[in-house]
């Protein structure tokens, strides 16, 4: 079963076509990649995707049904989940408030603004599991701003996941990470339900051969590759256009 359709999807700003003509399916479980250098066009994709974009031409269609139109709300509603390159909890708050505020966000009595947060017995029990989970729930009370961007990354992840969601946006989840977050990170998207579908978008290429079981391979917006990930290893093109993906290919089939 098909989890996501783009069809010639494209998007102009002003002269510009930052993405050109895409058109690719996903199916449910699957870990598709999508790589290519700075400027390819890889996360304004996601935003078209998201619903934080617009396209030009071109429809996306969620199990059938046409999204193209829906905000970014309803498309989480109905089981899209993202987490982004620039990390985007509140920083201010702890991270026991922000997994609240993000578990409060997908029940229906988050229309009852007069409520305490408080009376949500469910809300609070099911945010502790979370915690506990992500093996966060020590730092509970820590505001976000003072634990460390691979324990940020986890709880942003982790949040994610907790909207039970069929499809996962992973915008560079290694971004700002040590080599042990990174594996970290990894470990946690392996271990992911099978019916989880996920797509990444990242620069580690040990992070996209270690998880990918497809990658597509964007230039100037437009697809230049799609295939396994040994397919992507030996094609020439690839290796010609994307810059540094030679020696990054190179170190993670030796790695």
């Amino acid at each position: 079963m098909e989890v996501l359709k783009l069809e010639s999807l494209s998007i102009n700003f002003g002269g510009v076509r930052a993405v050109n003509n895409v058109s690719f399916s996903v199916k449910v479980g699957e870990r598709l990649a999508i790589i290519g250098p700075n400027g390819a066009g890889k996360t304004t994709l996601f935003n078209l995707i998201n619903g934080q974009l617009s396209p030009t031409t071109g429809r996306i269609f969620f199990f059938g049904q046409d999204v193209t139109d829906l905000p970014t709300h309803k498309r989480a509603h109905l089981g899209q989940a993202r987490a982004f390159q620039i990390i985007s909890l509140l920083q201010n708050l702890s991270v026991l408030e922000n997994t609240l505020l993000t578990l409060h966000g997908i029940k229906q009595h988050r229309f009852k603004m007069l409520r305490p947060i408080q009376d949500f017995r469910e809300v609070f029990d099911r945010a502790g599991r979370e915690l506990k989970t992500a093996g966060l729930w020590e730092k509970k009370d820590e505001l976000v701003k003072n634990i460390s961007h691979g324990e940020q990354r986890r709880l942003e992840i982790h949040l994610g996941l907790s909207v039970d969601p069929k499809l996962l946006l992973l915008d560079e989840p290694s971004a700002g990470s040590t080599k042990e977050e990174s594996a970290d990170i990894i470990g946690l998207i392996r271990n992911l339900e099978s019916d989880i579908t996920v797509l990444i978008v990242d620069h580690d290429m040990d992070m996209v051969f270690g998880l990918a079981e497809r990658i597509i391979v964007l230039h100037y917006g437009e697809i230049i590759a799609d295939g396994k990930p040994d397919d992507i290893q030996a094609d020439q093109r690839v290796r010609e256009i994307y810059m540094g993906l030679e020696e990054c290919i190179d170190h993670a089939d030796t790695g």
